[in-house]
């Protein structure tokens, strides 16, 4: 197999080769020159015939009529050689090997004809320009060879086919014209067709005019030399690289080619009337001017339909301009208002609001936040998520008047932008939103009853639309953190309040971190004997040489920051190393608080019985404190939880209800879920036994956990009296100040060595640890 790179020099090698009959031509005799035809036209139908089988096959029906072209070339002339060989007289006269001869310039015309094809635009692409040249060429050839030395001399001598032969080259170099001005920009393949048309027209023109002085059959030398070199450079542009590959037609001439055009182009056109104007000067015959004022009146015609095929095309470009830049204005519209409009309800978005925010000269802004946007999305799916903020916004546009503007900026969360509204004006447009978000709100097929929190902002002229925005994000945030389904307004106070929240967490990574914490017991006992039997773990923060923070702070933050899940997860190996050794001492068992981030993770369970295996704490003696928040949502995050709690209890630890009575509760959980603990909220525990209400609230829970089989843990006992009523209630056990505060892992030790002989609630005066109430890591 021959390598493509030996493939691509073999025109090169073809052009060298073939440099040598072509420079002996004038040189040899008759009879030689005949051979000399025979072999280079035989060779280049050989790489012509080679050349199309590496073309795309658009291409061979171009090369095929070159190929037969130079078969009738070849044929002919190993005829004649054969004759002039024998010693036989050749006639003048056309014959049979003429005919054979002159048929190889239709195929050369049809075969550069057909170059132009398939290379886009129309099919008559090109034909005007040819026309023009053929024109141009019958005028100057009829100027210049046939009426002086055909017509005027009324006789020819020569032989038949050279009177012929210049009128054919005109069909090539019509065909060559096409060829140039479809491509545009040649190829070197192109530009060696073209050259052989040229030469070849130079060769007959002068066969032309040695036969009109009498000379030989067989012509001057160099003619024999051009005819050579003609059929060298068609088989040598069948051999180049370029000719089978596809013309690039994002090729734009360049300025100097169009110039060139242009000169040749007014050249071209002013042959005709020059060479009737010549003939008027020169001839008394007026037939002498019939193929001139012809070939002129044709060419005027081409220039008229060239014109009108050139203005039709602008015309065509002009339309098809409009309407591109029409719909790139309708694009930029479009794109413009996909930019600063939201894609789900078609509100204009965080952007939009940014720029009329910019142009206000005073007004009020309030960012409305759906409660619990999130649950609707697990517990319905987000196409319903979607249905009900679609009706939100429809509800949300429906309540805005002249001038304001309801916006998305994302999420579950929406703006209206009120233009000129004051403080009161803006606290009433905030009460009936949030109050019409109240009524039932219609998504996926069903009414869903949602809520609402708003922040609110009235701002002046000078007022910083980003910090407007920030403000009333600050509102909103305190809305929420005051119980939801409320209005706040923005006040000063409220980005100090932001700034220490930031700190704070700055802080609390950095504590995580520097192990800045600790965990603090406190005891739960029976109420019969007031004897612990259980401690509560509780995570204090105690920074070096500073005031403990309060877990009343720190613990929302940790748990928005999501840093509670490492917290938690240390927490409870703390407290599982601690309580081993109580609870194969004294049996005592230990309750860890668990947030809703941590039962999130999936490999809380692997976590929770690692922190067992590790401590060597009895599954039993642990029990894991959730909020009911966590098992009243669904969806995922829901049904994670419910796997970590279920697969915990089957090894044996158990489950606490902490803070029951203060969410949303339903009673169809106690009922179904993995539950073994009620911890009583201290928000319930009344004052004393003439607090009815309060009472009737705790023998209630009380009479339903006991109902359940569940057992019963009393927050917040303060007073003896408060821990007679519980234990005349039939509650089970209870923790607080009354029995002990929370205390390090070392006084827990201390105070559960001393509760072996004596009540618990006895020694409670003498413990003073810590004087801060305790908090549950939720």
């Amino acid at each position: 197999m021959r390598s493509s790179t030996e493939r691509n020099r073999g025109w090169s090698r073809l052009l060298l080769a073939g440099a040598l009959p072509v420079i002996a031509a004038p040189l040899l005799g008759d009879t030689a020159r005949q051979a000399a035809y025979v072999v280079v036209a035989g060779a280049a139908l050989i790489a012509v015939r080679g050349g199309v089988r590496r073309h795309h096959l658009a291409r061979r029906r171009a090369w095929w009529p070159l190929a037969a072209a130079m078969l009738c070339s070849a044929v002919a002339n190993a005829i004649w050689g054969t004759a002039m060989a024998a010693g036989l007289p050749v006639p003048n006269g056309l014959t049979i090997v003429d005919l054979v001869y002159v048929g190889m310039y239709p195929l050369l015309a049809a075969g550069l004809l057909n170059l132009a094809q398939g290379r886009g635009g129309s099919k008559w692409a090109g034909m005007t320009e040819a026309g023009i040249v053929l024109c141009t060429g019958a005028a100057l050839m009829w100027v210049t060879l046939y009426d002086p030395f055909v017509m005027d001399r009324g006789y020819w001598s020569g032989p038949a086919c050279a009177l012929v032969f210049p009128a054919l080259d005109l069909l090539v170099l019509a065909a060559a014209t096409r060829m140039i001005v479809v491509h545009g920009r040649l190829t070197w393949a192109d530009r060696l067709l073209l050259a052989a048309a040229c030469v070849l027209t130079v060769a007959d023109v002068l066969y032309f005019l040695a036969a009109a002085d009498g000379g030989s059959w067989s012509g001057p030398g160099w003619t024999a030399a051009g005819w050579l070199l003609a059929f060298l450079l068609i088989g040598t542009a069948a051999r180049h690289p370029e000719a089978g590959a596809p013309v690039d037609q994002s090729l734009v001439p360049t300025t100097r080619q169009t110039r060139t055009a242009l000169a040749v182009n007014i050249v071209l056109v002013m042959i005709g009337p020059a060479t009737t104007g010549y003939l008027l000067l020169t001839e008394n015959h007026r037939k002498d001017l019939v193929v001139p004022v012809i070939a002129t009146a044709l060419t005027a015609l081409l220039l008229v339909l060239r014109l009108t095929h050139t203005s039709g095309l602008a015309d065509a470009r002009a339309t098809s301009l409009r309407d591109s830049l029409a719909e790139q204005a309708e694009l930029q519209r479009t794109l413009t208002h996909q930019a600063r409009h939201d894609a789900l309800t078609g509100l204009p978005n965080r952007t939009r609001l940014e720029e009329l925010l910019a142009g206000q000269t005073g007004g009020a802004l309030l960012l409305v936040d759906l409660d619990g946007f999130k649950d609707v999305n697990e517990r319905f799916g987000h196409p319903t998520g979607d249905d009900l903020l679609t009706s939100v916004a429809r509800r949300l546009a429906g309540l805005i008047g002249d001038g304001d503007t309801a916006a998305r900026l994302g999420g579950d969360e929406f703006a209206l932008l009120l233009p000129g509204a004051g403080p009161a004006e803006a606290a009433a447009r905030g009460d009936a939103v949030l109050a019409a978000l109240r009524e039932p709100v219609p998504a996926g097929g069903q009414p869903l009853h949602v809520t609402a929190s708003a922040g609110i902002r009235v701002f002046c002229a000078t007022a910083d639309p980003v910090q407007v925005l920030s403000d009333a994000d600050l509102a909103l945030y305190a809305a929420k953190a005051a119980g939801k389904d409320q209005a706040s307004v923005f006040d000063v106070g409220m980005r100090q309040e932001q700034a220490d929240r930031i700190r704070l967490l700055e802080r609390l990574r950095a504590a995580v971190d520097a192990d800045e914490f600790a965990v603090h017991y406190q005891p739960i006992v029976t109420l019969d004997d007031a004897h612990p039997v259980a401690v509560e773990a509780l995570v204090r923060w105690l920074p070096p040489g500073r005031s403990p923070i309060g877990p009343d702070l720190f613990i929302p933050a940790a748990e928005d920051s999501g840093l509670i899940v490492a917290l938690g997860e240390w927490v409870l190996r703390r407290a599982c190393a601690d309580a081993a050794a109580w609870h194969h001492r004294w049996g005592t068992t230990v309750t860890v608080n668990v947030s809703p981030r941590q039962l999130a993770d999936p490999h809380f369970t692997v976590k929770a019985l690692a922190a067992l295996r590790a401590s060597g704490l009895p599954a039993a003696a642990l029990t894991l404190e959730i909020t009911e928040g966590v098992l009243v949502r669904s969806g995922a995050h829901a049904a994670q939880a419910l796997l970590h709690l279920s697969a915990l209890r089957a090894e044996g630890v158990r489950v606490a209800i902490d803070d029951f009575g203060t969410g949303y509760s339903s009673l169809a959980y106690l009922r179904d879920l993995p539950i073994d603990v009620l911890k009583i909220d201290r928000s319930f525990m009344p004052v004393d036994d003439t607090d009815g209400r309060q009472t009737a609230l705790v023998r209630a829970i009380v009479d339903l956990a006991g109902g359940l089989g569940l057992t019963t843990v009393a927050e917040g006992v303060e007073t003896g009296a408060q821990a007679a009523l519980l234990r005349d209630l039939g509650c089970h056990r209870a923790q607080g100040y009354h029995f002990a505060r929370p205390v390090p892992a070392a006084n827990a030790t201390e105070l559960l060595a001393l509760a072996g002989n004596v009540q618990i609630d006895q020694i409670a005066a003498d413990q003073h640890s810590d004087a801060g109430r305790g908090m549950s890591v939720k």
